[in-house]
């Protein structure tokens, strides 16, 4: 028998628990009460074969605590009219929670929106899409809601968030809770103090006008002639962006490498200078308006992720150029493969013709599954015979 029971109906209303139905009504003060619940009962050939197990079941259906068995008479050829259950309803919230064991959250629930009814109404549409969620933040409610309260004083207000002066507020806090304080800052705030460039939780500092820690560019001359710096020669370097971005360096070529070793070790180029990439996040270099006027060679993984960071400097830097990211590279270090664990798969517009082949290849396993070759898995005689060749070339065009 598959007739609905007990353990189904509570199952029908944990799922509207589950999708904050049950939760919502307390928001908007419109119950969606009394409630019909799906019920699934003997045929009419259960009826004649099973019929003691049926008028167990309906008992036993009746004297279920909550619930309210609507019945119809049925008229059978063989048992004669017999009263059978047509539907089961909860007839309010509170038997709804009763069943389920709901009441103190319910409680809490209400408590939280009381309070956001009165210091943040705005926000009460975005509580009632996510009652369950509210309940997971309910410890720190008030905390979030003095957040914004904060932000609505001070619309962008050029300080870092250590400087964020609101009792129990400490800055781990805001930063944990920076993709709940969108959602709800973008409600609250109008879009004039919104700087709506910035996403994610990365760009929650810039979005709402707070100071962000300074992004830093690592750099080393390849060239001592061609210091960054006076006096620093070949030195290891650190700046922030905006230091990068004053810079007047006097080299005509720039290279970018991903990996720190092939970093210190990137042997010494004429008239060049070396930065350290450290993955996605060339947005520090655009300021840097110098590098649109040297030629940019980027030396990356040949993997579909080191395809999508070359596709993503060229965003910035459209003339960079790639650097043993090629298909005879690969071929020649086929020993070397190792396995990319989780590739990209989307569209890169960036790419010429020559690298969006290999990345195609690569992206729909035609050479070998997930197949990626770490950059200082490359022989370094590799490097120095391609940079070699490079300048050889450079010095032929010049002259």
């Amino acid at each position: 028998m598959n007739w609905t029971g007990s353990r189904e109906l509570r199952a029908q209303l944990q799922r509207c628990w589950d999708r904050g139905e049950l939760l919502a009504g307390i928001v908007s003060g419109e119950s969606s009460f009394p409630r019909r619940l799906t019920l699934k009962g003997p045929t009419s050939a259960q009826m004649a074969e099973q019929f003691d197990s049926v008028r167990t079941w309906i008992a036993e259906l009746r004297a279920l605590p909550y619930y309210r068995v609507e019945m119809r008479e049925l008229r059978h050829r063989v048992l004669g009219a017999n009263e059978v259950p047509r539907a089961v309803w909860v007839d309010t919230l509170d038997d709804a929670l009763d069943l389920l064991g709901k009441r103190r959250q319910a409680r809490r629930f209400t408590i939280l929106v009381t309070r956001t009814r009165e210091r943040q109404p705005v926000l009460l549409e975005w509580v009632a899409q996510r009652p369950l969620k509210v309940l997971e933040l309910g410890d720190a409610w008030d905390r979030l809601l003095d957040v914004v309260d904060w932000v609505q004083r001070h619309p962008r207000p050029d300080v870092y968030l250590r400087q964020v002066d609101i009792p129990g507020v400490h800055t781990k806090f805001i930063e944990a809770h920076r993709g709940i304080l969108i959602q709800w800052l973008n409600r609250v705030l109008p879009r004039e103090v919104v700087d709506t460039k910035a996403t994610g939780v990365s760009g929650f500092a810039r979005r709402y006008g707070f100071r962000d820690r300074p992004r830093r560019i690592r750099l080393r001359a390849l060239d001592p002639a061609h210091a960054p710096l006076p006096g620093c020669g070949s030195a290891d370097i650190t700046l922030d962006a905006e230091s990068v971005a004053r810079l007047v360096p006097t080299v005509s070529q720039v290279f970018i490498t991903e990996n720190e070793i092939n970093y210190l070790a990137f042997p010494q180029v004429r008239d060049s200078l070396l930065i350290f990439g450290a993955g996605y996040g060339f947005e520090v270099l655009a300021q840097a308006a110098w590098l649109t006027h040297c030629q940019v060679f980027y030396w990356g993984d040949i993997d579909t992720h080191g395809f999508s960071i070359l596709d993503q400097l060229r965003t910035y830097l459209p003339h960079a150029r790639s650097l043993l990211m090629d298909r005879t590279t690969l071929l020649a270090f086929k020993a070397q493969w190792g396995i990319e664990d989780k590739q990209t798969i989307r569209n890169l517009p960036r790419l010429n013709e020559d690298e969006r082949a290999l990345y195609d290849d690569l992206k729909d396993n035609r050479i070998s599954p997930n197949l990626r070759l770490e950059q200082e898995r490359i022989g370094f005689c590799w490097l120095e015979t391609a940079l070699a060749e490079l300048e050889f070339h450079e010095s032929t065009d010049a002259g």
